[in-house]
């Protein structure tokens, strides 16, 4: 009892210098509860929707779900109308109709404006029918009754501002229609971001499937009184008296479980991958609250020491300071928690402006979430000021006798140096290894333990550097300001330990961003340079949400300025190689020119035989995997079509960026053994322009896609800088996520240098008693957190480009050679860590200059 009532009065009478320690664990427990409350919501968000849209029982092709887009040809794997009656005539069916839907279509409007979400949600067009009335109520107009007739949900419609007479384009596999808003249609459960279009089911069929007496599945209600999987049984036995026959047969239950394990595999990588984020931040609140807790202890030495005096055990001393510790973690946890609640709600609202819609009425904040965040705020904050308690039970009764903040000891030092210099020998060693691995597979694990091994060691040896490090950064930066530059200096090196663990906490965050520069940069690099060598083609159209429609692929064949155009179709195909072994991975079939539209290298043969009758090319990696050489046989089994014999007449060269492992076969050899009907669309189209008309071709071929959004025009230029911005917008994304870590690196060095303050209290009332100005005495603290956080940054930068080279050497291993540099990127973090230490220093520089001289000489 009196150990707590000690550490209760010492947690409040330092509550002032524990605040942001407080308030790193706040951040940290607040963005893991965030992250479970965010993805708690989105997954409840997607149940009700699997739960209302789902009917008692759904009968459907046997492979639909595998590819909505029916093996690519943009038109989904269908069942005949009889079977609609068939199951309305099975006992204990209530009503079955035929439904029609897919999602491989592009609404615009009459502006050419694409409607689909910028979320990447789907965009949906079917027929409109009585089991969407569960899910969907009409609050405008009427369902559509003709061919020129649409409905549209209100979502889209508010969104895009669609009115009733409006004019929408539906472009599908087998042709556009044109058809005016008839309805609106409001969706009764939320609508995670999905644009939805409605026609009336003879319309659909014709549009979506290209034939009428066809559905995409078949929807079925119960009987009063007859399960869904006694119902699931009979449909079963009167379709074709299994369930595993030519249809898919679920109930409700399994068509919502089987949509909510494909949502929740994405929902998984969103969350593990921001938890791993806010782990980072936890690692670097680890260092705020041990140098909080160690310049508390050594503010306390005499105290302590007085405890010690009057019959405090090393235990009880050490359980005071591990209470006090305890109650810090409470108290952040406990606020972490209710603010993870706000960045659960801040998340959705971003998300809603991406054009993903989540209502706050689905917020869902599970028990688990908060007993999660208050064990592990409170957990790492009592281990992380575990060795500073153990440095307070160390205390002698004699302390009471010396000054605060006694020196540590040298031998302790010394093998903490020597560990430092083990660990980060190891991980360079380490580095070294995966960066001259033959197979990246092994390299990724020794990458992996490189940087772990390596990153630990230069916080362990992060007090020896500091010495060397900031000596260095002061003769540059500091010692130009005279005295009050090498007091700066001092300061920074008095306490070798603080200055460290202070620097390790921002050299955590930067050397992430470092790493991360460095492989976008070089995978940007890479790519720019094969594109340079591979690619002889001017223009690039490819595929978004929808496979390349066949009127837009005609159009472009005849835009005026070009002398080909090249079609590139992935193929679903089985193939057994000589030695007996099968694989699924597919085919890409191609027009003959795509060997000069993309210049692949062969270690076998020529890639222009490939396209010969019966002919193929394989890959490097395949052909060596399975003994295959030119003039080889594998068994190819086309899916939809009939099996073939193809003679092996190349093989490329997998050291590549592009088309790494492709086996091409000619679109003839394609149409051969594949029924027309089965062929898939275009996924990319190559142009070459004539010679000495690249811009004219260029200007003719956007006007000839106009009419189609989706397939943006591409030259090289163009890619080159998709690439730049599709890399940036994903390290941007990163960036942010490291911010909140560093944003506690950043409360470490502000922390710090406000404890020193208070430490130092005695000795800056004589600085200024002897003549040390206001302004000199900030300047001095300013200075002392700049050279703190260079130091941090120098490290931190150093060790991130270290791991990415090496990153990046794995790279080169799947084709991508060049190492890239960011200088910019590297010198912006470098010269902006300098204002981060001038920001930081900021309160704790007004303070110390607010300080009345004759108080802080008779501290004591």
């Amino acid at each position: 009892m009196t150990v707590l009532k000690t550490s209760m009065r010492n947690f409040f009478a330092h509550k002032g210098r524990m605040a942001l320690s407080a308030v790193a664990v706040l951040l940290s427990v607040a963005f893991v509860c965030g992250t479970l409350v965010f993805t708690d919501t989105m997954n409840t968000t997607f149940d009700k929707l699997f739960a209302v849209t789902s009917s008692d029982v759904t009968v459907s092709p046997k492979d639909a779900g595998d590819e909505d887009d029916g093996n690519g040809t943009g038109r989904p794997d269908s069942l005949p109308a009889a079977a609609v009656e068939q199951v309305a005539a099975v006992d204990g069916v209530k009503k079955a109709e035929g439904a029609v839907g897919s999602t491989n279509v592009t609404v615009v409007d009459s502006d050419n404006k694409n409607m689909g979400s910028s979320s990447g949600a789907p965009t949906f067009a079917g027929n409109w029918t009585e089991n969407d009335l569960k899910s969907m109520e009409i609050t405008s107009g009427h369902a559509p009754r003709g061919p020129t007739e649409v409905m549209v949900d209100a979502d889209t419609a508010d969104k895009h501002g669609l009115e009733l007479g409006d004019e929408l384009r539906t472009i599908a596999a087998t042709g556009d229609i044109r058809a005016r808003i008839v309805g609106i249609a409001s969706w009764k459960v939320t609508n995670p971001g999905a644009a939805v279009v409605y026609f009336d089911t003879e319309t659909a069929q014709r549009t979506l499937l290209g034939t009428t007496g066809r559905f995409t599945q078949v929807s079925v209600t119960a009987a009063d009184g007859v399960s869904d999987a006694q119902l699931k049984r009979d449909i079963a036995q009167a379709l074709d008296g299994t369930a595993g026959g030519a249809y898919k047969i679920q109930t409700a239950k399994e068509t919502a479980d089987e949509n909510r394990k494909d949502v929740g595999e994405f929902m998984n990588i969103i969350k593990y991958a921001m938890l791993g984020f806010a782990g980072i931040a936890f690692l670097v609140g680890i260092f705020l609250i041990i140098n909080t807790f160690s310049m508390l202890v050594a503010q306390r030495t005499r105290e302590i020491g007085l405890m010690r005096a009057i019959g405090s055990s090393r235990r009880q001393v050490n359980r005071s300071v591990l209470v006090e510790a305890l109650l810090l973690g409470f108290v952040g946890s406990v606020l972490g928690v209710g603010a993870g609640v706000g960045v659960a709600v801040g998340l959705m609202k971003l998300m809603s402006m991406a054009g993903m819609n989540l209502s706050t009425d689905d917020l869902t904040v599970k028990v688990t979430t908060p007993v999660v965040g208050l064990v592990l705020g409170v957990v790492v904050t009592v281990l992380a000021a575990y060795l500073p308690a153990r440095r307070a039970g160390k205390v002698s009764p004699m302390a009471a006798l010396r000054d605060a903040g006694t020196p540590a000891d040298g031998k302790a030092g010394r093998v903490r140096g020597l560990a430092g210099l083990v660990l980060t020998g190891a991980g360079a060693f380490a580095l070294y290894a995966a960066a001259t691995a033959d197979k990246a597979s092994d390299g990724a694990l020794m990458l992996g333990g490189g940087v772990v091994l390596s990153l630990i060691g230069f916080v362990v040896i992060g007090p020896l550097l500091a010495g060397g490090v900031v000596r260095v950064l002061s003769a540059v930066l500091l010692r130009a300001f005279g005295p009050v530059g090498r007091m700066a200096e001092r300061n920074a090196l008095r306490n070798p330990r603080r200055t460290g663990a202070t620097g390790a906490a921002l050299m955590i965050g930067l050397a992430l961003v470092a790493c991360l520069s460095v492989v976008g940069s070089s995978m940007v690099a890479s790519a720019t340079s094969e594109l340079d060598k591979s690619v002889g083609a001017d223009f690039i159209v490819m595929r978004g949400q929808q496979m390349i429609v066949e009127d837009a692929e005609q159009a472009m064949r005849q835009t005026p300025g070009l002398e080909h155009v090249t079609r590139s179709k992935d193929v679903r195909a089985t193939l057994t190689s000589p030695d007996g072994k099968t694989d699924d991975t597919g085919l890409t079939a191609t027009d003959p020119t795509y060997a000069e539209d993309l210049r692949r290298t062969t270690t076998e043969g020529t890639l222009s035989a490939a396209y010969g009758k019966d002919a193929m090319s394989v890959g490097s990696d395949y052909a060596t995997k399975h003994g295959v050489h030119v003039g080889d046989t594998i068994t190819v089994a086309f899916q939809g079509g009939d099996t073939a014999k193809l003679k092996v007449a190349a093989i490329t060269d997998d050291d590549a960026s592009f088309d790494q492992g492709a086996r091409y076969i000619s679109i003839e050899t394609l149409r051969e053994y594949v029924p027309a009907d089965r062929i898939p669309q275009s996924q990319m189209l190559l142009g070459k322009a004539k010679d000495g008309q690249e811009e004219a071709a260029y200007a003719a071929l956007k006007k000839a896609l106009h009419d189609y959004p989706q397939y943006p025009v591409r030259d090289q230029t163009d890619y080159k800088q998709e690439l730049k911005d599709q890399m940036g917008q994903l390290l941007n994304m990163v960036y942010g996520l490291l911010a909140l870590a560093i944003i506690v690196a950043v409360l470490g060095v502000v922390n710090t240098l406000a404890l020193s303050v208070v430490e130092r209290t005695r000795e800056i009332g004589l600085l200024r008693a002897v003549g040390l100005s206001r302004r000199q005495l900030r300047r001095m603290i300013r200075m002392e957190s700049v050279v703190i956080a260079l130091f941090g940054a120098l490290l931190g930068l150093g060790l991130g480009m270290g791991w990415g080279a090496t990153a990046q050497q794995l790279l080169a291993l799947e084709g991508l050679n060049v190492l890239d540099i960011p200088w910019p990127t590297i010198t912006g973090v470098f010269i902006g860590s300098a204002f981060v230490g001038l920001f930081a220093a900021l309160v704790p520089a007004f303070r110390a200059g607010r300080m009345n001289v004759l108080n802080a000489i008779a501290t004591d």
